[in-house]
């Protein structure tokens, strides 16, 4: 494990550093904030050994040229500090800015992982192994995907008690909550749940999110083949059987091809998922699935889909900023230096498979750590076995994730625009030269350090990959098959989400989101010069100001316009329309065009790229399935809808008049008598100490009425092990009024009341739970009863109570409700919305869950 070094012994205060970063970023008080939140180094209790992000970069640098030093010609840690201080040419992503060097995380520097068992899996165990195995991944900092195809479907037999099969959607559920459950540093685990098309449960798995509160800690995606494709191409049927490979299945039924694709389309166009994986195109294209036999057969993806992996490999991830390459930006004279940018991607891939050395010792700390523990062997024996499978697989494929960012910013200094062909040429012959100058790297490793284990020339051939490299550049070729290569697979395009915070520039090969937008800082009362331009329905006062995308405000200042000046909407309009981002927005960009650029980037790309087409709230089903069909068609290895206002909203355009109102399901009228029955939600929390429960009561899917109690295994409300095993909730009414002393009947008849548990319970829990209650069966919305619940003056023990009811209640919040009175703990945004039961700020994208 590191130790800390002479320079990490000096301790800072969250202040100092905010500070520090602060002047690091030129006052982007966002940047500062993400920097000191989740990449400067700290140990358990907070303290911090950083005290801006050039104490982090001499930190990654120092590592990697410890292992350069293994190695011939080795770059110096100078070297490398130049090539990623300032976030300027090279950006190690996430895992590796956190972990490389630090040691007060037991962590992988992984960034993705895939998981999954070889042969028939789908027994309890198979089952339970995985869900193990993803937990252990994610409490290393790491993204998993892995795929359900192997489960047998619902109603299959099975030789157990249940006799059939539940299908798919139960497990989905469970490894969405495993996933909800660990904690990473603030932030929760990132799943990829996918299925095959082919497989007879593929509807259920589409529909499961469509239920509200369901499968909300993993991105699903579907595996569609050129068989289903051209199905629906033609109208004719399609097979689904199981298991979902072979020629043999066990079961097989026809289905409706149009039918399932209209469901993909309109469940995409609703809710932004499934995504899709064109997975024949996924397989045909891929260099590690030449070595399946092997043990590399591609099975699924990590959660962004850019990474499609076998089971046990993981990636890195590593991006170069292209934006730093344009000289004499927003200029006549802008052009692009193609020597420098070769000269970089090299010591790019270069850096990755140094990377690769250092997460192999971060993997033996961690086999260290499991051996240390004192548990039993038996009790280990899954989590050591899995690093024991990655290790392997990251040693002998060596795979990398060298990606870029800054493509939309790179476009617009060159005055071209996103989305054209002139625009989107440019990029194809970037990541077309990225990709030779990264393939010749790695060829070039391999005389100096080794090939990779199972390097095969023969087996690669016929590769369409390895034949575009061959017609661009056939020494290139012909040295790999003399020399080998170092890494199975090199490149991808990764979402760069606070990468680009920190470079200050779009991410990856997105364009930009808003070249101008709005944010609201709250007005200190005592402050009699503040301007206030918002008053908010509490009656406190919002100064709104204008935020320039960083790129932008420079377009401004190299062309003569005043930063500073307080523009007019008109004004800003006009602004706008002068510079190369008019037009070229996410919204803006033509679809269509956008899909052929990411087809024929990907033509360049070894992994894959996550891209996201957006589209205005009013675009139709049917252009949606267009766009799906012309990804494919254009060699897309997966794709993204988002139509604006199907999840919580982002930014506030700068010429809103008026806040729409969120969208939520139409909710059904309450009944007026109090049911008889009631289904409930169970949810288990602490409170003082402790163990409590809340049932909440549901009618059409919608919180009703809530009431909670102790949680001992005694009696009463304090959850009997028969109640686990379902209860019957009634009302009991006297002399005509109704009463909120609910009934519970275990299977012997006996009954227990609140007035029969009086001595466990306090009365005032049970008095604000009546007044929740009845606030929810008169329709209040949900985000509005827990706004109530915060309102509540409590004593200390009766207020965790209220946090875990709140808590409780949370998880039916539509998704983009808005938050009144709450700040990001991040950023101090207010911009913060309700997206699967979590707060989610839409500036950052942090997120705090319950």
């Amino acid at each position: 494990m590191e130790k800390l070094t002479a320079q990490q012994s000096v301790t800072y205060t969250q202040e100092e550093a905010y500070a520090a970063a602060l002047q690091y970023f030129k006052g982007d008080d966002l940047a500062a904030r993400v920097w000191v939140n989740k990449y400067a180094l700290k140990d358990s209790s907070g303290v911090l050994y950083e005290l801006d992000p050039n104490d982090m970069h001499k930190r990654i640098s120092s590592e990697i040229a410890r292992i350069e030093q293994k190695y011939p010609n080795p770059l110096t840690e100078t070297e490398i500090f130049e090539l990623i201080k300032d976030f300027k040419y090279i950006i190690p992503q996430g895992s590796p800015m956190t972990g490389i060097g630090n040691p007060f995380q037991i962590a992988s520097l992984s960034n993705c992982f895939v998981i999954g068992n070889s042969g028939d899996s789908d027994s309890y165990g198979g089952i339970m192994k995985i869900d193990q195995e993803q937990v252990q991944l994610m409490k290393r900092r790491g993204g998993v995907g892995h795929d359900l195809s192997h489960i047998r479907p619902k109603g299959s037999a099975v030789k157990n008690s249940a006799l059939t099969s539940t299908g798919i959607v139960p497990f989905m559920e469970r490894f969405s909550n495993s996933t909800r459950e660990v904690a990473q540093d603030g932030r929760r685990g990132a799943l990829m749940l996918s299925v095959s098309i082919k497989h007879p449960d593929a509807e259920d798995f589409i529909d499961a999110k469509l239920e509200q509160g369901k499968v909300t800690g993993a991105n699903v995606s579907v595996r569609i083949n050129d068989e289903f494709m051209k199905s629906v191409e033609e109208g004719v049927p399609f097979i689904q059987q199981y298991p979902v490979k072979g020629n043999n299945p066990v079961f097989s039924k026809e289905t409706d091809a149009n039918s399932l694709w209209k469901k993909i389309v309109h469940n995409a166009w609703r809710s932004a998922e499934p995504g899709i994986l064109f997975w024949d195109t996924i397989i045909r294209e891929s260099l590690p699935d030449c070595y399946a036999d092997l043990g590399y057969e591609t099975v699924s993806t990590n959660p962004c889909g850019e990474i499609p992996l076998c089971p046990y490999d993981s990636c890195r991830l590593l991006a170069i900023n292209l934006y730093s390459y344009v000289e004499n930006p927003f200029t006549a004279k802008a052009s692009f230096n193609w020597e420098l940018f070769r000269k970089h991607a090299i010591l790019a891939q270069r850096m990755m498979d140094d990377i690769i050395d250092l997460e192999l010792e971060k993997i033996d700390t961690i086999l260290e750590k499991i051996a240390q523990d004192p548990e039993e062997e038996e009790i280990k024996r899954t989590e050591q076995s899995l690093w024991l499978n990655i290790r392997k697989k990251a040693e002998e494929g060596r795979r990398t994730g060298v990606g870029i960012t800054a493509e939309g910013d790179m476009l617009a200094a060159l005055g071209l625009r996103y989305g054209t062909k002139e625009g989107s040429a440019f990029s194809i012959e970037v990541h077309k030269k990225l990709a030779l100058a990264a393939y010749r790297s790695s060829v070039d490793m391999a005389k100096e350090r080794g090939a990779f284990a199972i390097y095969d020339a023969d087996r690669e051939k016929a590769n369409p990959f390895m034949l575009r490299l061959k017609e661009a550049d056939a020494q290139l070729y012909y040295d790999m098959t003399e020399y080998g290569r170092r890494n199975i697979a090199l490149l991808t395009i990764a979402p760069t989400g606070t990468t680009s915070l920190m470079s200050q520039t779009t991410s990856g090969v997105e364009p930009v989101f808003m070249p101008v937008y709005k944010r609201r800082r709250k007005v200190n009362p005592n402050d009699k010069e503040a301007r206030v331009d918002f008053v908010d329905e509490v009656g406190d006062s919002w100064e709104e100001y204008i935020v320039f995308h960083h790129k932008f405000k420079d377009w401004m200042t190299i062309n003569g316009h005043d930063t500073n000046y307080n523009y007019s909407q008109e004004e800003l309009n006009a602004l706008i329309e002068q510079s190369p981002y008019y037009k070229a927005t996410s919204n803006d960009v033509d679809y269509l065009e956008k899909v052929r650029m990411q087809g024929e980037i990907q033509k360049w790309v070894d992994h894959s790229i996550s891209v996201t087409i957006n589209m205005p709230n009013d675009v139709s089903e049917e252009l949606v399935g267009k766009l799906y069909m012309a990804a494919w068609k254009a060699g897309c290895k997966g794709v993204t809808v988002y139509r604006d206002g199907s999840r919580s909203g982002v930014l506030i355009a700068i010429d809103d008049k008026k806040k729409e109102e969120v969208q939520t399901e139409e909710v059904a009228s309450f009944p007026t008598i109090r049911p008889q029955v009631l289904e409930a939600d169970i949810v288990r929390f602490q409170n003082n100490k402790e163990k409590w429960i809340a049932f909440i009561g549901l009618v059409d899917e919608r919180p009703y009425e809530i009431f909670t109690g102790l949680a001992d295994d005694e009696d009463g409300i304090s959850i009997p092990r028969w109640l686990n095993r379902g209860a019957i909730i009634k009302n009991k009414e006297a002399d005509g009024a109704t009463r909120y002393d609910f009934q519970f009947k275990n299977q012997r008849g006996y009954k227990t009341t609140i007035e029969g548990l009086s001595h466990k319970f306090n009365p005032e829990y049970w008095n604000y739970a009546k007044l929740i209650s009845s606030t929810l069966r008169h329709g209040m919305p949900i985000e509005k009863v827990v706004e109530l619940i915060g309102s509540l003056q409590l004593d200390e023990a009766i207020n965790t109570w209220k946090n875990g009811v709140a808590r409780a209640l949370k998880r039916y919040i539509p998704d983009g409700t808005e938050v009144g009175k709450a700040k990001c703990s991040n950023c101090n945004s207010t911009n913060l919305h309700y997206q699967e039961g979590c707060l989610t700020c839409s500036d950052c994208g942090s997120s705090k869950c319950g």
